[in-house]
This record gives C-alpha cells, sequence and structure tokens, in this order.
C-alpha cells in the first residue's frame, strides 16, 4: 500500500489516462462539490439485450476513473449503473424466446413488455436482472437506477418541465442534425398512448409547460395530457442532456460512434441550463479482420469466451491500455494479455511510485496487488499442455514439478487456474490447428545434433544450460539457417505444429529432456 500523501503528490502529475480523467472534475470543483456534497459517475445500459464485454468495459473503466479520483480528492463519489428502460421494444432480438408474443408488445416501454423467459415482471426486470448480477458478478461498486422508476416517481418532472419551457431550444438544436423527412415528424417528447401503451413517435405542441401539458394526435384523436409522473419519456438524446441536468452527472465516458451523440446532448444539457459532464471517447473493438465487432453479427470475442480462456484481471488489463486506440478483440490476443499482466505484475513491487502508477495492474487492483508469483508463463504453460496432449491437471502438475520447485496448487493457486485456462483454450483454439510437419535435410541434421547434446547434459540441466546448446546450433553454419530465428521456427513447426512458441530452453526443462527427445525422436521418424 502507497501512503496517501505520497500517492496523493504522485497522482497529480501521472501521465495515466485515468489519473487524466480525474484531474478534470478536480478542475471542475476548485472548491469542493457544492450542496450535492459528492461526484456523480454515471454508465449507461440498453436493457433490450444482455450485459456484454462492451457493459464491462464502461463499468470498468470509469471506475478506474473514479477510483483515480480518490486518489485525488477526499470529496466523496457515487457510481450510478443507468438503465434506460422505458425505451419502447424497437425489435425483438434474435437469442430469445417467446418471439411471436414479444411482437404483439412492440413500441411499449421495456417494462410493459411480458418476459419471454417468464421469470421476471418485465423484459426490462429480467434484463435489469441480469445487468445487475452481471455487475456483482466483477465486485463493481455501483448503484441501480432505472429511469421507469424515476420517471414515475417524479424525480424528472422538473427537469422535463424544463424542457418543454426550453422546447424551441432543444428543436434549434436537433433539427439540423436530422434527414428532411424526420424534421416533419421530430418531437423530442415521446408520450406513452393512454389507448395503446405504446411510446408514440408524433409530433407535439406545448400547451402548459409548468403543469406539463402538451398536445400531440393518437389514433386520429387530439388529446392533450401532462408528460409528467410517467406518462411520457424523452427520445434519448435529450433524455441523456436530460438526466445529466436532472440527476447533475459529473462524468460519463462514451464510445467513439457516439461522438456526435455527446456533443448534440451537451448543448442540449446547456440549453436547459445544466454543465455537461465530464468524460472522454473510447475507440471500439474489433475483431481478427479489423472490422467492428457487431451483437447481430457475432464477430469478434464475447465476455463469457474470455473468462472461459482467461482470468478476469487480463481482461481488466487489456481494456485499461490504450482505451483511445482501435484493438482487436480476438482468441489469440489472450496469451498475450495473461502473460503481459503478469509481466506488469512482477515489475510492480520494485517501481518508483510514480511508475507504479502508470503501470496498468494498479489499475486493475486498485493499488491492491494481491500476493503471489507465476513460476512459468501462460505461453509456457500453453505449450506444455499443447505436447501432453489430452492430459489432466494433476499431469500438468507432474511436469511442473520438473521444473518448479515445491510445484503444488496449495502453493500456486494462480497457477493451477492458469492451468485450467490452458486446457480450455488448447482443448478448443489451438488443437484444433496444430500441424507438425516433417524436418527439411538441413533441420534434420540440427534436431539430431539437439538430441546429441541433450543426451549428453548431466542430470537437472538448467533452462539456460539448454537454452546455450540451442543458440549454438542455429547459429553453426554447418546446418545452413540463414538465421537463427529460421532455426527457431523449424522446432516450432516440427515439434510443436506450430508457427510460433516459446522459448526452447524453458520449455525442454520444463517438459523434461526425456521427452523431448521423444520429440525429436517422432519428428525425425515423420
Amino acid at each position: 500500500m502507497i501512503l496517501s500523501d505520497t500517492l496523493r503528490t504522485a497522482a497529480l502529475a501521472s501521465k495515466a489516462w485515468p489519473y487524466e480523467e480525474a484531474r478534470k472534475l478536480l478542475k471542475r470543483y476548485p472548491n469542493g462539490a457544492g450542496d450535492k456534497g459528492h461526484i456523480l459517475f454515471e454508465t449507461g445500459y440498453g436493457p433490450s439485450g444482455l450485459p456484454h464485454i462492451g457493459t464491462f468495459n464502461e463499468v470498468l473503466r470509469t471506475t478506474m476513473v473514479r477510483n483515480a479520483f480518490h486518489a485525488l480528492s477526499d470529496i466523496p463519489t457515487r457510481l450510478v449503473a443507468f438503465s434506460d428502460d422505458m425505451d419502447g421494444l424497437r425489435k425483438v432480438p434474435d437469442n430469445v424466446p417467446n418471439q411471436a408474443m414479444l411482437t404483439q408488445h412492440l413500441g411499449k416501454p421495456l417494462t410493459q413488455v411480458p418476459d419471454p423467459f417468464e421469470k421476471f415482471e418485465s423484459f426490462a426486470h429480467h434484463n435489469n436482472a441480469m445487468l445487475r448480477e452481471f455487475l456483482d458478478r466483477f465486485g463493481f461498486d455501483y448503484e441501480f437506477v432505472s429511469a421507469t422508476q424515476e420517471y414515475r416517481a417524479g424525480v424528472f418532472d422538473d427537469a422535463l418541465r424544463q424542457v418543454l419551457r426550453r422546447y424551441s431550444a432543444i428543436m434549434d438544436i436537433m433539427l439540423p442534425t436530422l434527414r428532411k423527412e424526420r424534421q416533419a415528424t421530430y418531437s423530442p417528447v415521446l408520450p406513452i398512448s393512454a389507448k395503446s401503451g405504446i411510446v408514440l413517435q408524433v409530433p407535439i405542441e406545448v400547451i402548459d409547460a409548468e403543469a406539463g401539458i402538451v398536445r400531440y394526435e393518437d389514433e386520429g384523436e387530439m388529446v392533450e395530457h401532462s408528460i409528467l409522473s410517467g406518462a411520457a419519456k424523452l427520445q434519448w438524446k435529450v433524455d441523456w442532456a436530460m438526466r445529466w441536468y436532472a440527476l447533475g452527472v459529473d462524468y460519463e465516458m462514451a464510445g467513439k460512434d457516439l461522438i456526435d451523440s455527446v456533443t448534440q446532448s451537451s448543448k442540449i444539457c446547456r440549453a436547459l441550463g445544466g454543465r455537461p459532464p465530464e468524460g472522454f471517447n473510447y475507440e471500439m473493438f474489433l475483431d481478427e479482420k479489423g472490422e467492428k465487432i457487431s451483437k447481430s453479427k457475432g464477430n469478434g470475442l464475447s465476455l463469457e469466451q474470455w473468462l472461459t480462456y482467461g482470468p478476469q484481471e487480463s481482461l481488466s488489463f487489456y481494456a485499461y491500455r490504450e482505451p483511445k486506440k482501435a484493438k482487436q478483440l480476438h482468441m489469440g490476443v489472450i496469451p498475450r494479455a495473461v502473460d503481459d499482466y503478469w509481466q506488469f505484475r512482477v515489475n510492480y513491487p520494485t517501481q518508483a511510485i510514480e511508475q507504479q502508477l502508470g503501470n496498468p495492474v494498479h489499475h486493475v487492483h486498485d493499488g491492491k496487488l494481491p500476493e503471489g508469483k507465476l513460476p512459468v508463463t501462460f505461453s509456457l504453460l500453453l505449450n506444455l499442455v499443447g505436447v501432453m496432449g489430452e492430459a489432466t491437471r494433476e499431469q500438468v502438475w507432474g511436469y511442473l514439478a520438473n521444473y518448479v520447485p515445491d510445484a503444488s496448487a496449495q502453493t500456486y493457486p494462480e497457477l493451477d487456474a492458469l492451468i485450467g485456462y490452458a486446457m480450455a483454450y488448447h482443448r478448443d483454439f489451438v488443437a484444433p490447428t496444430l500441424q507438425r510437419r516433417a524436418p527439411t535435410e538441413n533441420e534434420a541434421a540440427a534436431l539430431r545434433q539437439l538430441d546429441a547434446q541433450l543426451a549428453a547434459l548431466p542430470a537437472d540441466p538448467t533452462a539456460e544450460d539448454i537454452q546455450n546448446i540451442v543458440y549454438a546450433i542455429g547459429k553453426d553454419d554447418a546446418f545452413g539457417f540463414a538465421e537463427l530465428r529460421d532455426w527457431f521456427k523449424a522446432l516450432y513447426q516440427t515439434l510443436l505444429g506450430a508457427d510460433q512458441g516459446p522459448r526452447m530452453g524453458s520449455f525442454i526443462a520444463l517438459y523434461g529432456v526425456a521427452n523431448s527427445r521423444k520429440l525429436i525422436a517422432q519428428a525425425l521418424a515423420a
């Protein structure tokens, strides 16, 4: 743990992005938080679908900024996870049951649509429960807020009156951003029909702003009705701005695809007399081909997939780094993320405080790093599991005993967890792609030389001793390798069946000299 005064001094100058973001809030409130008495962070969620990796990343990154602010200031903070559950159901999702039933409720607020899973009061209640379970699973500190509850309880009534008072100004902001045909029907206010229960997309006329009365057409009839206490909701950009204004939101981040929305909502918030929150726009994740990840396409990597093949802290580490840079999100990035996480974690205790605050693991663990060490890399573990084939966890530990003193799940619980991830990753992702090739003539000669030198080694050679042998053979002109990497690639392809691989000295020491010689014999017999 870092002493708070030392931490605060270093955090005020740190270039780590959570501290840079947190300093925006210090500048926003140079004399404290005023009557509100706290800083309000918000993340938004549309409950027409289930929580996903984007939900995790947004709440995680917001939490990192919140934690950074705690290092800079003693002003209390809150994090609200806001569910837009009064939105009308626009289309029936592909991945839910009872689709015919849902079709009958298109257009109604999600809290008025029956739960297709038949477990909760409504579709929104089901997905809100999934959101809370999701956030609780990762230990986030947050307060859940439902749009429906806030609208119906009158929490937004004063802000809705202000929307009607500033109706012309809001229209002046929004209309230039719309196509001509949309301009003719656009309204910032969406009344909820007393006849059908549908969220209406119809023009309105403000009759009495103080009473909240508007006039609009509903099924061919002109009606005058109050929009207060849950009788209407707002178009989402206006709704976003109204929420900032009504709740006093100080910080909210959003994806790069919402830059224009943030701009419009900020203008509307100012028109209401409020101050838009601080925040920044993060880049989107891309799939293996560099295309934007889409839930409907199913490309990219899901949260469940990552957590099947790597621990949560590796995902948090990956999400922390370079949030304003587009990054690929696919199965192949997991092993590197795991190993990079551990490399930064190993370095952390010996770093100066300025380096620690810039170390991703500081933000992954809010400066409270768990104890423990990892005696082998995840990549090396993957290679071990790869050559063992269908091995049990106990068999993997048996091989690790060749390389790691006092190797056991009790001594290295995090390594034990990684064995499980490595076995799953190998089974589902690596094994189907492995294809060992036969060595060329010069490669076979080099392999025979390697086998002879391994046979001549004394018992329990070090990884460094073995690595020196591997290097010497690769550099020997007699074997005709143009570059050392050509020798390593030959070893990976002929012994492991892959194009990339571990440091061979470490791998042979881990797998055992005798077992490694069997691999060489198999390659030479191919």
